[in-house]
C-alpha cells in the first residue's frame, strides 16, 4: 500500500525557519514533490527532485526553500528559511512512479493532476 505520511508542521514567526518530513512506504527514488495550498487557494507545487537528485523550485521560494530525501529512510524533507506571511498554507508530499527526468526534473514541478499519490498535509502558520 503507498502512503506518504507529512510532518514538521508549526506556526512560526516571520523570517524563521522549519523543515518538513514526508515519511513513505515506498523506495523514494522516484520523482516527489511538495506542494502548499493557502487557505481559499488552489494547490501550488513548490518544489520536486527527480529520481537522479535534479530538483527544481516554485519562483516564489527559490533560494528558501530545499528539497531533499534520505533514500535510506524513504523519507522527503524540505527545509524552509526566511518564512513570510504568505507561506502560510497546508503543505502536502506527492509522488509519482511514471514521471521521468523530462518532466519531474524540468523548471519547474509538474502541475498537481499528474501526480498520483498525496500525504494527508501538514499546517504552516506563518505570523509577523
Amino acid at each position: 500500500q503507498v502512503q506518504l505520511v507529512e510532518s514538521g508542521g508549526d506556526s512560526v514567526q516571520a523570517g524563521g525557519s522549519l523543515r518538513l518530513s514526508c515519511s513513505v512506504s515506498f523506495s523514494s527514488r522516484v520523482c516527489m514533490g511538495w506542494f502548499r495550498q493557502p487557505p481559499g487557494e488552489d494547490r501550488e507545487g513548490v518544489a520536486s527532485i527527480d529520481a537522479a537528485g535534479n530538483a527544481n523550485y516554485a519562483d516564489s521560494v527559490k533560494g528558501r526553500f530545499a528539497i531533499s530525501r534520505d533514500n535510506a529512510k524513504n523519507t522527503l524533507y524540505l527545509d524552509m528559511n526566511s518564512l513570510k506571511r504568505e507561506d502560510t498554507a497546508v503543505y502536502y508530499c506527492a509522488a509519482d512512479f511514471s514521471l521521468g527526468t523530462a518532466n519531474c526534473g524540468g523548471p519547474y514541478p509538474p502541475p498537481p493532476h499528474v501526480w498520483s499519490y498525496w500525504g494527508q498535509g501538514t499546517m504552516v502558520t506563518v505570523s509577523e
